[in-house]
């Protein structure tokens, strides 16, 4: 026979709502616990997105500047005499032009140009030079030809290409040749152009 329970009086009703109490503040208290741990660790977390955040702004900033030291030794390692012994008669070179409305499909930017009358040769200028900033380059002339063309007086001027970069692995020059454009690589503390294979034939836009 189960023993007989004890009759519930105020005071038991007063002592199960203390212990209930008592259970529940403590639940609050945890709870509290792990919502300040938790902001402690999102506030960690912001930290170090903040700090990475700073550290990619500096690499892009570092990024950048060494692209213009690569321009500045392309036309310090004479690359207009380069390509005047390839027949271009360069006679001026312009940097960072930028066409079109800024932000539009059809806008751009030129790292550098080299003016010759009738020819003028748009050159991209990358730290390490892939596949896709050739493809990008080439789309590139396209849209200058275009903006050209839309604006002013006709040009009769012809544009050809060259891709120039710190590091340009061989399968990047073969793609890069083989739709035309002269590749330009560091060489020492200067700059030299690739010979281009037998029977290559820059390509005009």
């Amino acid at each position: 026979m189960s023993e007989q329970q004890m009759p519930l009086t105020y005071e038991g009703v007063l002592e199960l709502f203390r212990q209930t109490d008592l259970r529940m503040d403590q639940r609050f208290k945890e709870t509290d616990q792990q919502l300040k741990q938790m902001a402690k660790e999102t506030e960690q977390r912001m930290r170090e997105t903040d700090r990475r955040m700073q550290e990619t702004d500096r690499k892009i900033s570092a990024l950048g500047s060494r692209i213009g030291e690569i321009v500045e030794n392309m036309i310090g390692g004479d690359i207009v005499t380069q390509f005047r012994a390839l027949d271009y008669a360069v006679s001026a070179y312009y940097r960072n032009l930028i066409f079109g409305n800024p932000g539009t499909s059809e806008s751009g930017e030129i790292d550098l140009i080299l003016q010759d009358g009738d020819i003028a040769i748009l050159i991209e200028v990358k730290t390490t030079l892939k596949t896709g900033d050739v493809l990008e380059h080439i789309e590139r002339l396209e849209k200058y030809r275009r903006y050209i063309d839309d604006h002013g007086d006709v040009d009769k001027r012809k544009y050809i290409g060259a891709v120039a970069g710190a590091v340009v692995e061989p399968n990047v020059v073969q793609f890069a040749q083989k739709n035309g454009l002269y590749v330009i690589v560091q060489s020492g503390k200067a700059v030299e152009i690739i010979p281009s294979p037998e029977g290559f034939t820059a390509k005009k836009w």
